[in-house]
């Protein structure tokens, strides 16, 4: 196994990059901004230090897992010698597109190309390339370092080895493969997305506010937190870019997002990312005050 490159280092890929890297794989973590590479390193340096005093991890393997991460800003040099490219970018198909023709350009003809889209056909994405038979789907979880799940999804063209040795490495990792076949959505986001958007609709009509709502999910269902907060965690823009590739992909009514999301959204409201969303997070990254604009 040759280096891995994380394309993104954004929330999910620092995370892949934490994942891989804890594991002994090299990885070349890229990014067009340096200020973003600088930022996740320090996500990882400090999502390290919590496994430390937790005591999950020792100091020398914190020191490792930093030693076996690199920093480039340019995906041609970053994708030097790897036998597997990650993409973690934006939730945008125009974006990933662009990323993956220049993906297969500048990688080594044998190169697996994976992409950790939540939503975004793999064979989609896949047609632009001249290897649709080597990319995939690797779906993370959030956090990556502690969530189990990687959906791995085989696009239309994927061939069975690259399934495989994508279940296999997925392993590797101490994560557990699903294998999901590709479908707007898949299998988490098309059964979580109409979960967060009917919750986002039972707020839009007035039937309970945001704490209560939450708190049904919560008492009543077993979630470890309510909608309305994971979706303000996930990022309202992220839950509405999966709402609308699922409405497009399936043209069924019961995907199209709310008109509050679509607002919240507009009106930059976007949850942790930006310190408001449902709830208040000027003071701290916990959901303990509802944003005012909900408020009785």
């Amino acid at each position: 196994m040759k280096n891995i490159a994380v394309i993104g280092a954004g929330t999910m890929g620092n995370g892949i990059a934490h994942t891989f890297a804890q594991f002994n794989y090299k990885v070349q973590l890229i990014d067009i901004s340096e200020a973003a590479l600088e930022k996740g390193l320090a996500t990882i340096t400090k999502n390290l230090d919590r496994m430390v005093a937790k005591e999950k991890i020792s100091e020398a393997d914190k020191l490792k897992t930093l030693a076996n991460i690199t920093t480039f800003t340019s995906i041609k040099e970053g994708v030097k010698n790897t036998s597997l490219v990650v993409e973690a970018a934006t939730e945008n198909a125009v974006l990933k597109a662009k990323i993956f023709k220049e993906l297969d350009e500048v990688c080594d003809a044998e190169t697996i190309l994976a992409t950790n889209t939540s939503s975004i056909s793999i064979t989609q994405i896949a047609g632009v390339t001249k290897r649709p038979e080597k990319v995939i789907g690797m779906h993370f979880m959030n956090p990556v370092p502690i969530m189990k799940l990687v959906e791995i999804i085989r696009g239309y063209n994927t061939s069975d080895d690259v399934m495989n040795f994508t279940v296999d490495l997925s392993k590797k990792i101490h994560k557990i493969p699903v294998e999901v076949n590709d479908y707007p959505g898949f299998v988490a986001n098309r059964i979580l997305m109409p979960m967060i958007n009917e919750s986002i609709e039972t707020l839009y009509n007035g039937v309970a506010g945001v704490a209560e709502i939450d708190t049904v999910m919560m008492l009543g269902m077993a979630h470890p937190m309510g909608p309305l907060q994971l979706a303000d965690f996930i990022g309202l823009d992220v839950c509405l870019s999966i709402l609308n590739v699922m409405y497009d992909g399936f043209k069924n009514p019961k995907y199209a997002p709310c008109p509050l999301l679509v607002n919240m959204v507009n009106a930059g409201k976007l949850g942790v990312k930006s310190g408001e969303g449902f709830y208040d997070y000027s003071e701290n990254r916990k959901a303990e005050k509802v944003a005012k604009m909900f408020l009785k």
